[in-house]
């Protein structure tokens, strides 16, 4: 049966457990995601508390990680999602990504809107991936691909 979280309370703790263990294990991110079967940015959101997993990815990430059977239940639950909390991100990182959207978001609307016509880029149909590459002016750049299926607005 499936089940819903609907204070975010558990997810958070259960996710800061993960991390430790992931820490303490000196796995990466890709290595939990190699056990689930699954994505690494699918897997890091799940164990980050965005995703339920299915109940084999659970348990397999679990047992990596050392964690109990009530874990892996808890790792399979519907959590309530949005890991930010209110107000403007402090974290540099994150801030970064809310600068992005606060610079270019009217611009994305303006061209998905254009191209494709009154609807939305779903992030439930959707892909994610961080790839690092050579600057050819030196150094690195991160490269990050969001893949979403468009939903058109459909009148009724």
């Amino acid at each position: 049966m499936v089940h819903a979280q609907f204070d975010p309370t558990a997810r958070e703790a259960l996710a800061a457990a993960a991390v430790d263990a992931k820490i303490r294990k000196d796995l990466t991110w890709q290595q939990i995601a190699d056990v689930s079967g699954l994505s690494v940015a699918f897997t890091t959101a799940a164990v980050l508390g965005q995703h339920p997993l299915p109940k084999e990815s659970a348990e397999a990430v679990a047992e990596l990680l050392g964690l109990d059977a009530d874990a892996a239940l808890l790792l399979q639950t519907i959590p309530l999602r949005g890991s930010i909390p209110g107000g403007v991100p402090t974290d540099p990182t994150v801030y970064r990504f809310y600068e992005m959207l606060q610079v270019y978001g009217t611009t994305l609307k303006a061209l998905v809107h254009e191209q494709f016509g009154d609807g939305i880029i779903s992030a439930i149909n959707f892909k994610l991936d961080v790839k690092k590459v050579a600057d050819p002016e030196g150094g690195e750049r991160a490269v990050i691909t969001l893949d979403g299926k468009y939903l058109p607005t459909k009148p009724f």
